[in-house]
């Protein structure tokens, strides 16, 4: 292979099939499965490029330009784009202007592929002559192409040797859901992501191990901020310090988040795929200063952010204002999400985040979040990371623990999901072991609350009928086409709910139920000496009702491009119900609302923010 063209290859497709290997279950990594996301990559990359022609009712060649201008220059995002636009843009031209669909062109161009007695995979409607006549004509066009002598597996960023070192270090970070920049290994950051301060409270001083949100007061924090709340000193008028008299007896308290992908919040933005919503609002950024081979891991991590970049300003398109921070978040947005979010919503819907509400009623809770959540988590295999949890049974503030795996448990994209489904006595052993390794970490006053599992036959009901943001240009794709393209390729986040059969799904929501009752066994029958035990109903159907009785529709809860998800409406009506119902039956929990907050804004402001 060449050089230059082994340089090349590692970049193709890198900002959306990055897309899929970050979201993707943390702990599938079989060839079959990466190979199924490069289709899909290459599916909704080449949909984009024929629709932004078809809106702006230009050349192929042109909409390919126009998607790459729209990216932004961090991470290497559009430079990467103009690459592979160099390299295999003269074939998607051909190949479109012959008429063919984003199917066609990803099986010709090799980036799909049909295994002999496996189903063909397809997103759009069939050709109307056969396929196979179909994909022999459309491989005759490209048949003297240079870009098909060339693999199509192996390709990796990191195979670059300026960015080995570094995407090393992001890997571990992500696998150990531990941040990548920690100065002191407090397990807290300065940084936003890369599993820092927008996973869990901003650390207030990166070179002391010993100040971290969430910790009891060192010394009253007469000279030091030591638990990151914004608040410490001493009141000049009475020398007492601002800590005792605000915080003390207040009964302050963290939030953590043991969770999946719902609770990380996964989202992909429709604006990224939809190119009728594309629009050129420029955003002025800094272009990046070029620097050596030696020199560009530093380039990597500095250029995602930024506040970190100087110079002068250049426009790129609003749509992807947020796709490098989604990138080096994993596609996750803990941020806004409905139990950790510190950002105010996005979506109009006037509900806190528990994280927020805890804030409010005390504000000596102030940064004391944690959001363990991971794409693809289970109750089988939360012990790889909960080892990331933060929490100090000597030194540190008792903390709320929301249990929360909801899906991954009766899900998966097997063609027969129902043998890979935890069985209630293998959920009944794992949360056992889950909970007697929080007995041994927690600090004494602790609460535990257990989340039962949906029933997602919502999902098929609400949505297969409807056009799915890749379809809505043309009226060609509906979510049981998507639901079936993803099946076909086993890697649909669950295909027991995501299915046209029927009996699939029920058998999946009595699995759910059967889960959600060994969930409140376990929380009605176990009792543990550092925390106390609670179970709570996943209450998505009570939301929906309540979100219809508003004027909203059921559809408008999950994520528009995965059609999986709840979105952040619902994570926030979630939250709010979650609220209201510890208020009713377990005010205890939620500790004191402190009648010193006014005073504490008074003083310390924002208390510096998160």
């Amino acid at each position: 292979m060449k050089p230059r063209w082994k340089i090349l290859m590692a970049t193709p497709l890198f900002f959306l099939l990055t897309l899929h290997t970050l979201a993707s279950p943390a702990y599938d990594h079989q060839p079959s499965t990466r190979r199924s996301k490069v289709c899909i990559g290459c599916v909704l990359v080449v949909s984009v490029i024929e629709q932004l022609a078809q809106v702006h009712n230009s050349t192929v060649q042109t909409s390919m330009e126009r998607l790459c201008s729209y990216l932004p220059e961090k991470l290497f995002l559009k430079t990467t784009c103009y690459l592979v636009v160099g390299i295999f843009g003269p074939d998607i031209i051909k190949l479109l202007r012959a008429d063919v669909n984003a199917d066609v062109v990803c099986h010709t161009l090799e980036f799909c592929k049909q295994d002999p007695g496996q189903p063909l995979c397809h997103l759009y409607p069939l050709p109307k002559e056969t396929w196979k006549l179909t994909l022999e004509k459309a491989r005759q066009i490209v048949k003297k192409s240079p870009t098909l002598t060339y693999s199509r597996s192996g390709s990796d960023i990191c195979s670059l040797p300026f960015l080995a070192k570094i995407c090393q270090k992001i890997k571990l970070a992500i696998q150990n859901s531990l941040p990548f920049k920690d100065a002191d290994s407090d397990k807290y950051s300065v940084f936003p992501t890369l599993r820092g301060s927008h996973w869990r409270g901003r650390d207030c001083n990166d070179s002391n191990k010993m100040a971290y949100p969430g910790r009891r007061p060192d010394n009253w924090d007469t000279h030091q901020d030591s638990n990151c709340n914004g608040i410490w000193g001493v009141d000049p008028k009475d020398g007492i310090p601002y800590e005792k008299k605000f915080c003390e007896g207040s009964q302050p308290r963290g939030i953590i988040l043991l969770g999946d992908s719902a609770g990380a919040h996964f989202h992909i933005p429709p604006d990224w795929i939809t190119a009728s919503q594309m629009s050129l609002n420029f955003i002025c950024q800094a272009p990046l200063e070029a620097k050596p081979p030696e020199q560009q891991s530093a380039l990597f991590s500095v250029a995602a952010f930024p506040q970190h970049v100087s110079g002068q300003n250049r426009p790129w398109n609003k749509s992807f204002f947020n796709l490098p921070t989604a990138l080096t978040n994993e596609l996750d947005w803990p941020q806004l999400s409905g139990t950790t979010g510190f950002l105010d919503s996005t979506s109009g819907v006037k509900e806190n985040s528990i994280y927020l509400r805890l804030r409010k009623r005390n504000h000596c809770n102030h940064r004391d979040y944690q959001n363990i959540s991971r794409n693809g988590a289970s109750s089988q295999n939360l012990e790889r990371f909960i080892e990331s949890l933060s929490r100090n049974q000597l030194l540190d503030q008792p903390a709320i623990v929301v249990y929360a795996m909801i899906g991954n448990d009766v899900c998966n994209g097997k063609i027969d999901p129902v043998p890979g489904m935890t069985t209630p006595e293998k959920l009944y052993s794992k949360v056992m072991q889950t909970l007697q390794y929080l007995d041994s970490h927690l600090p004494n006053g602790s609460n535990v609350i257990l989340y039962g599992l949906p029933d997602g036959t919502f999902l098929w009901d609400n949505l297969h009928s409807r056009y799915h943001p890749l379809g809505q240009l043309n009226k060609d794709v509906t979510y049981a086409h998507l639901y079936s393209f993803l099946s076909c390729l086993q890697v649909s986040p669950c295909h027991g709910w995501m299915s046209s059969n029927k009996t699939l799904r029920t058998l999946t929501s009595e699995r759910a139920e059967q889960l959600s009752n060994m969930l409140k066994k376990i929380a009605t029958s176990q009792k543990f000496t550092n925390f106390n035990l609670f179970y709570m109903d996943f209450d998505f159907q009570e939301i929906t009702e309540e979100w219809q009785k508003s004027g909203g529709q059921p559809w408008q809860l999950i994520e528009p491009v995965d059609g999986f998800h709840p979105n952040e409406v619902a994570l926030q009506l979630l939250a709010d119900r979650f609220w209201k119902k510890v208020q009713l039956q377990c005010p205890q929990v939620l500790g004191k609302e402190n009648p010193f907050n006014p005073q504490i804004e008074q003083v310390f402001g924002d208390q510096g923010g998160h």
